[in-house]
């Protein structure tokens, strides 16, 4: 069972992190593992969308109404769960009203890291053949203004963490000797990151150590080392 498996490695002292998770119900069950440290407070769920009608197309669970539910029991549970998520936007079929319906549930959810791609055809896929295919303008201009969405809530709560102090992992040290990290709420390769450009001197990849966060970007962190 994964809950039995996520505390066995997180007894272990394993930065155990979980990505492409389904918003099923037995989600809930794993947050409380996340507030008392066993797994990073941290989930990759692929969303896709908000408005039903898109999902129901989609073939996925049309629930996005209980999915704002879920995520504020997760955050009452864990307040510092990191959510991350995947966004389809100009799907076969979709109106500027279910547009919008993403963008008004977005303002929502709050979600900390958002990725979003422009739908195109896959060969085999049945969604080739579904009718009322958005324009490659189309989904340009509501990819832009997605992302432009996106990247004002991911620098609003970037800029609440100036001050405070977190645990970082170190990855690499450049030629100059600054450090590049991660927090626990960065997953490597897809979010950002957490530079610390004094005192690396003694640091090494794989070197977890405490930070000041004093630079916030849109999403980006700089610190500085206080143990």
């Amino acid at each position: 069972h994964i809950t039995d498996l996520a505390r066995e490695l997180g007894q272990l002292g394993a930065w155990v992190r979980l990505h492409y998770v389904y918003p099923y119900p037995h989600v809930r069950h794993l947050i409380p593992l996340m507030a008392e440290g066993l797994i990073l407070p941290y989930l990759d769920i692929p969303f896709q969308h908000a408005h039903p009608d898109v999902l129901k197309r989609m073939a996925r669970p049309a629930a996005a109404s209980k999915t704002l539910d879920e995520i504020a029991a997760w955050r009452k549970d864990c307040p510092e769960i990191t959510l991350r998520s995947t966004f389809i936007v100009g799907y076969p079929g979709e109106t500027e009203a279910e547009f919008q319906t993403l963008l008004d549930w977005m303002d929502e959810a709050q979600l900390d890291r958002v990725g979003c791609f422009q739908y195109e055809n896959v060969a085999g896929a049945r969604s080739n053949d579904l009718p009322d295919h958005v324009s490659e303008e189309v989904k340009q201009d509501r990819w832009d203004r997605f992302m432009e969405k996106a990247q004002a809530i991911s620098e609003a709560k970037l800029a609440a963490k100036l001050g405070q102090h977190m645990e970082v992992i170190v990855d690499e040290l450049d030629a100059e000797g600054i450090a590049t990290c991660r927090t626990k709420a960065d997953a490597p390769e897809i979010d950002g990151n957490l530079f610390i450009d004094e005192g690396t001197e003694a640091l090494a990849p794989g070197d977890i150590v405490t930070v000041e966060v004093d630079e916030a970007g849109a999403y980006d962190l700089w610190g500085r080392i206080v143990s």
